[in-house]
């Protein structure tokens, strides 16, 4: 299952609508969720939209949280998605058997919990891969110590997972001049490694949240190219081999 947990306090500013980027990104199969963060204020009326449209778009869901509260709703969306994503594939799985909506709800009371089982422990073995974008603009500087404890919980939270937990940290703009977005770590296992990234983050002024979301969905493309590429060679080794 894959994931955007994209981090922002605000309004895009420049580039691609974010919204059409998280559609396209949810047309490939990447879940978009999105975490509003206030800090004593108020995101504001336009950017708290453009956060639920964005979620929405994204198939995801999105949350305006103060820092306070960011830890919890970073593990929450994370886990939530994963059941929600298993249980709209089994809803899709259950209607091409029994006809009907697929709803749980029209299956007998033993079926129903017999299925919800399953549910539940899917989204416990499952592999997950989440790409956290963190809006890194000028506004969110005062806010980052909390966006750091709650990336360090959301480790916790994924490495008691029994299934495989892949993470990777994006930030936007990019430290280069005319980057929408930074990598900052490659999808890994080792989730230790995400403690040292936020000293060396630069806060900037535009929020390139669009072409940023689109740039991860890319890179979901071409991470997915490269394992197929890499288990056609390694049929072709065992081939020869064999």
């Amino acid at each position: 299952m894959k994931q955007i947990l994209l981090i922002t306090d605000g309004c895009s500013n420049v580039g691609l609508s974010p919204v059409v980027a998280a559609a396209q990104a949810f047309s490939d199969g990447v879940t978009v969720n999105v975490v509003g963060v206030l800090d004593g204020g108020d995101i504001g009326e336009y950017g708290a939209k453009e956060i639920q449209e964005i979620a929405h778009a994204g198939g995801g869901m999105s949350r305006m949280v103060n820092t306070r509260q960011l830890s919890q709703t970073v593990q929450m969306m994370t886990r939530k998605t994963v059941v929600q994503t298993i249980q709209q594939a089994v809803q899709k799985e259950l209607k091409s058997v029994l006809g009907g909506s697929g709803a749980l709800e029209e299956l007998p009371p033993e079926k129903r919990s017999e299925v919800v089982r399953v549910i539940d422990e899917l989204g416990e073995t499952s592999k997950l891969r989440v790409a956290l974008l963190i809006d890194a603009s000028a506004s969110m500087k005062p806010k980052m110590a909390a966006v750091e404890e709650a990336i360090r919980d959301l480790m916790l939270s994924l490495q008691s997972r029994q299934g495989v937990s892949e993470l990777s940290v994006f930030h936007f703009p990019g430290d280069k001049h005319g980057d929408d977005a930074t990598l900052d770590l490659d999808w890994t296992t080792n989730l230790s490694g995400v403690q040292s990234l936020f000293p060396k983050l630069q806060m900037r002024g535009t929020t390139p949240t669009g072409p940023a979301l689109q740039q991860v969905a890319q890179y979901y493309r071409e991470s997915m190219e490269e394992r197929r590429r890499g288990g056609e060679e390694d049929e072709m080794r065992s081939g020869y081999v064999g």
